[in-house]
């Protein structure tokens, strides 16, 4: 695995933008942006046993059993709380 690091202040306009696209938030100067590059085969997926296809780790159904209102309500106190409102262009 392989974990890339840039500061922000760094970044040109032109790929900062592609970033912010690409990540669905506006990055400030004062941030790093983190990659982090993994092999398929580092063990990180799982191989679903029917499909032979990639299947993501179990931690990703952090919302099974939960109603779209309990998952709206809480993605807004997660926004609250982190101030993750998206500035509009």
């Amino acid at each position: 695995m392989e974990t890339i690091t840039r500061n922000v202040r760094d970044i040109h306009e032109t790929d900062l933008q592609v970033l912010e696209h690409l990540i669905g938030v506006p990055l400030r100067s004062d941030q790093q942006v983190i990659v982090q590059v993994v092999d398929i085969d580092s063990g990180w997926q799982k191989e679903s046993p029917n499909s032979g296809e990639a299947k993501l780790p179990d931690w990703c159904n952090v919302y099974d059993g939960l109603s779209n209102e309990d998952i709206d309500r809480l993605d807004s106190a997660i926004k609250h709380r982190l101030n993750l409102t998206r500035d509009e262009r």
